[in-house]
């Protein structure tokens, strides 16, 4: 950036605070940058692999779509709140490391141990791999998805709570 003096070159650099301050705001900028790529790519990531929209990458991680849209957009005058970045991080199942990391925050301290996954079931198994399969057509990706999402948030059958003991077969 040829409009910014090199604080090794000048003495006087300091001596109206502006270099300093035009410093401050251009690496808070490449930061905000820096986030809003971050939080695009796992937006991007999430409603190409698992077909969410904004409202239900709001629900999962707990923060508003209004956030999430100044994320992406870079507009915030100070830096998002670390609860938040965790709860969006951990909704996405996106360590909240590499969201410090692009924030510039200190990663020297103990991090939380995130909980072991438990094993996943083979049919899901299977859904996923035909939903990243090139060789499967977005029609019948588009099906898997609807059906999954049909499934998952349907009101539970009648009789099914007190059934849970018992297994078909």
């Amino acid at each position: 950036m040829s409009h910014l003096r090199d604080k090794s070159a000048s003495h006087d650099d300091t001596a109206d605070g502006w270099p300093y301050r035009r410093r401050v705001t251009d690496h808070a900028h490449a930061r905000k940058i820096e986030f809003a790529a971050f939080v695009r790519r796992a937006l991007d990531d999430v409603r190409a692999t698992r077909a969410w929209s904004g409202t239900e990458v709001s629900r999962r991680t707990g923060i508003s779509r209004q956030t999430i849209n100044r994320w992406v957009r870079g507009d915030w005058s100070s830096d998002p709140e670390a609860a938040r970045v965790v709860s969006f991080c951990e909704g996405l199942g996106l360590d909240p490391a590499a969201a410090f990391a692009v924030l510039g925050w200190d990663r020297t301290g103990p991090l939380r141990r995130r909980p072991d996954t438990p094993p996943m079931d083979p049919d899901v198994e299977a859904l996923l791999r035909r939903l990243v399969d090139p060789g499967v057509s977005d029609l019948e990706k588009f099906h898997i998805r609807e059906t999954v999402r049909y499934l998952a948030y349907r009101p539970p059958l009648p009789g099914s709570a007190r059934n849970t003991d018992k297994r078909a077969g």
